[in-house]
C-alpha cells in the first residue's frame, strides 16, 4: 500500500482523500474560463467562499475542531490555565508598554509576577513530566509577552510542552519563542479561544493583568458558580493588586453573589503557595 493510498483515522478508507481532490482540482485549474471562475473551485478549498458572512457558523466549527484535533494527535488530557498581563516585562528589563512614569514605575515593580508566574509552570510542568508523561496538567498561555510568555518559558525551562492559544488583535500578540510550535495556536473568535481555556482545565492561576485577565477569571468564576463547569482551583497572585482593583467582599455584603462565592478564590504570593493550593485541592 503506497505513502498516499487514502486512510481514515481508523485505518483504511476507500474514498479519495480531500488533499489529492485538492491537487487534482490545482492542476486543472486555469484552463478554460470554466475552470478559471471561482465557482469552480472545491468549497474547502475556497478562501473568499469560507470568508463569507454566510459562512461564520462553519469558521466557528473549524476553530473549535483544529486545536481539538491537534490536542487530541499530542495526548493532552489536562491543562493548568496561566493568565497575566502582557504589559508585564521580565525583571531587569524596561517597560516597554509604560506610557508614563507612573505605569513604568509600577509594571517594572511588577516584573516579580513574571518570575513568580515562570516557577510556578516550571513545576507544574516538572510535575505534569514525572507523574503523567507530560499530558497532565499542562500549561496553555495566551500565547503573547509578559506574563504568558512567563508561563510557556517556566514549561520549556524543565523541557516541558507548553500550549499558546493566540488572537489576533492589534497589540501584543506576537506569539512567544518558548511555546511549542505544535501546540502554538491563532483564533479569530475570542468565544471558541475561551472555550478551549476552559474544556481542559483542571487549574487557574492568574497573575496580575488588564481587561483580557479580567475577563477571562470572571468567564470562568461565572460558569464555576453557575456549575456549567467543574469547580477547581482558581489561585489569584499577588493579593494586595486584586484587593485593591476588586472588592469582592462588597459583592457578598450587597448579596449580588453569594458569601460562599468567596471561597471560589484561593490568594497566593508565590509560586510554592499557589502550586500547593492546587495540590491540596487534588491530594497529591
Amino acid at each position: 500500500m503506497s505513502d498516499d493510498t487514502p486512510r481514515n483515522r481508523d485505518g483504511w478508507d476507500p474514498f479519495p482523500s480531500s488533499r489529492s481532490d485538492r491537487q487534482e482540482a490545482a492542476r486543472k485549474s486555469g484552463g478554460t474560463p470554466q475552470t478559471r471562475s471561482p465557482t469552480y473551485r472545491l468549497a474547502f478549498d475556497d478562501p473568499d467562499f469560507l470568508t463569507r458572512e454566510e459562512t461564520r457558523g462553519v469558521r466557528l466549527q473549524l476553530e473549535l475542531m483544529k486545536p481539538e484535533l491537534a490536542f487530541l494527535d499530542a495526548g493532552i488530557l489536562s491543562t493548568v490555565v496561566l493568565f497575566g498581563g502582557a504589559r508585564i516585562p521580565p525583571p531587569g528589563v524596561a517597560a516597554w508598554a509604560a506610557r508614563n512614569e507612573t505605569q513604568k514605575k509600577n509594571l517594572e515593580a511588577n516584573s516579580k509576577f513574571y518570575e513568580e508566574a515562570r516557577r510556578f509552570a516550571r513545576l507544574a510542568s516538572q510535575h505534569s513530566a514525572d507523574s503523567h508523561g507530560g499530558k497532565e496538567f499542562v500549561i496553555v498561555t495566551g500565547g503573547g509577552p509578559g506574563v504568558m510568555e512567563a508561563g510557556n518559558r517556566g514549561a520549556a525551562d524543565v523541557g516541558a510542552p507548553s500550549i499558546a492559544l493566540n488572537i489576533t488583535v492589534p497589540h501584543e500578540q506576537e506569539p512567544n519563542r518558548f511555546a511549542t510550535p505544535e501546540l502554538c495556536f491563532n483564533f479569530h473568535y475570542f468565544a471558541i479561544r475561551k472555550m478551549h481555556f476552559l474544556v481542559r482545565a483542571k487549574a487557574m492561576a492568574i497573575f496580575p493583568g488588564g481587561f483580557g485577565t479580567m475577563d477571562e477569571l470572571f468567564e470562568a468564576l461565572a460558569l464555576i458558580q453557575t456549575r456549567r463547569m467543574q469547580k477547581i482551583p482558581v489561585v489569584l497572585f499577588g493579593e494586595g493588586f486584586w484587593r485593591r482593583v476588586l472588592n469582592f467582599e462588597v459583592l457578598a455584603e450587597e448579596g449580588t453573589i453569594a458569601p460562599g462565592d468567596l471561597d471560589l478564590i484561593t490568594f497566593a504570593e508565590t509560586a510554592e503557595e499557589g502550586w500547593q493550593a492546587i495540590r491540596t485541592f487534588y491530594g497529591f
